[in-house]
């Protein structure tokens, strides 16, 4: 009998670790390493390969044609074959950062199996790595440090404006618990976004957390809705069910209103559920691409609800019989409705209006006709300008900076 229960032991360890090795299959690798000169290196298991590429937004930018004009793209390099079928690339020294990268086995596109980090945008997923050299620098400010972490919480809420239970991202600051009233920044993502996009993309709770525990920002609660009005949640976390994600969320059904129509839901949902300063200092809005676009009309629809605003490379359009094709000046100059929104918001005095961009932004021409137009009218605003064009790696840049700004 003894002897039996042995094998049968014997058996079962063989087959837990077999099954352990597929699970772990490939870990064995190192991937990526970050070395000291801040170089990364990227290797890849593949013995049967014949090409094997990365694709990346630490690799030298390509330019592609585009229905906007010419735009920059990730580059790509190719990996050499070494010992034992394992595929390496190392990159020049990276500047301080978060950066994102995509493999190519002999043309199909795949994850780096030895790298567990992952994120989503849209429908596309990256593997993700953080390159820190100093104390304070981008990286850093992106990374997990040991301070004291605020909480990241999936709410819902009803939008009786848009007609349905709806959902979003809510982050309270360390401390939370203990009481007192916070200040809020309502934190918009961009078109294909979604209310995750913003805490994995845009690493809005490490970079508030770092910022609070440095004494360089106040602690504030972040909310990061949904942006897009026909939809009630993230991809796969609504009744609609697992359709495929798209640039402009999901296609089907049209929505009950805009979204800066059905803002003060949201605003009213956190002020009754949440500790907050509720008044217009206590208050700010901003947001990338189509969330700059939101706020953008937010400003115009409630000018003494919120005391800061924030336009990252901003989705700019207007309402009416305008040719959207026009230039954003021309749109301006012949909305009469606009002009007087525009001329109510900086009557009222807000303490912030920013806008940044990138200088090789498909968007920068919008955004500096903007600016003609406040520059014409004496409206007094804040500007940024950036390297690189319509990229998470200069909106987490303009988070960074628009934190340090608001709630003084």
């Amino acid at each position: 009998m003894k002897r039996i229960l042995l094998s049968i032991l014997t058996v079962a360890f063989a087959l837990t670790g077999m099954a352990q090795e597929a699970l772990f299959a490939g870990t064995q690798i190192e991937s990526p390493v970050v070395n000291g000169d801040g170089s990364v290196t990227i290797n890849v298991f593949a013995p049967k390969a014949v090409k094997v590429e990365v694709t990346g937004d630490f690799l030298p930018m390509a330019k592609v044609e585009t229905p906007y004009g010419v735009q920059e793209t990730q580059g790509s390099a190719e990996l050499k074959e070494g010992k034992n079928g394992v595929w390496s690339f190392t990159s020049q020294p990276l500047a301080p950062e978060l950066y994102s990268y995509s493999l190519t086995v002999d043309g199909m596109r795949m994850l780096d199996p030895s790298n567990a980090y992952i994120n989503r945008d849209i429908a596309t997923f990256t593997n993700i790595f953080i390159v820190s050299k100093d104390k304070g620098d981008k990286g850093d400010f992106y990374k997990v440090n040991e301070v004291a972490h605020g909480n990241v919480a999936k709410v819902w809420y009803d939008s009786p404006t848009l007609k349905m239970k709806r959902r979003m991202t809510v982050y309270t600051p360390a401390g939370y618990e203990k009481g007192g009233r916070y200040p809020v920044l309502y934190l918009l993502h961009g078109a294909g976004g979604d209310e995750d996009a913003w805490t994995t993309l845009g690493r809005a709770a490490q970079i508030i957390d770092n910022l609070v525990a440095q004494g360089k920002a106040k602690p504030m609660i972040v909310v990061m809705p949904n942006g897009n009005p026909n939809c009630q949640a993230a991809p796969g976390e609504w009744s609609r069910g697992m359709y495929k994600p798209s640039f402009m969320g999901h296609q089907d059904g049209k929505a009950e209103a805009t979204m800066d129509e059905s803002f003060k839901d949201i605003v009213s949902f956190i002020d009754a559920n949440y500790r907050t300063q509720k008044n217009r200092n206590g208050r700010a809005v901003c947001g990338l691409s189509m969330g700059g676009g939101h706020t953008f009309h937010i400003a115009m629809r409630y000018p003494e609800t919120f005391n800061y605003y924030g336009l990252f490379s901003a989705g700019l359009h207007l309402d009416g019989n305008i040719d959207p094709q026009a230039p954003f000046y021309e749109q301006l100059m012949a909305n009469k409705e606009a002009q007087a929104k525009l001329q109510k918001l900086f009557n009222s005095r807000p303490k912030l209006y920013w806008i940044a961009i990138g200088k090789t932004d498909f968007l920068y021409k919008s955004n500096t006709d903007l600016r003609r137009y406040l520059d014409e009218q004496g409206y007094k605003y804040e500007y940024r300008e950036t390297d690189g064009g319509h990229i998470w790696r200069n909106w987490r840049i303009y988070l960074t900076e628009f934190a340090q700004k608001i709630f003084k």
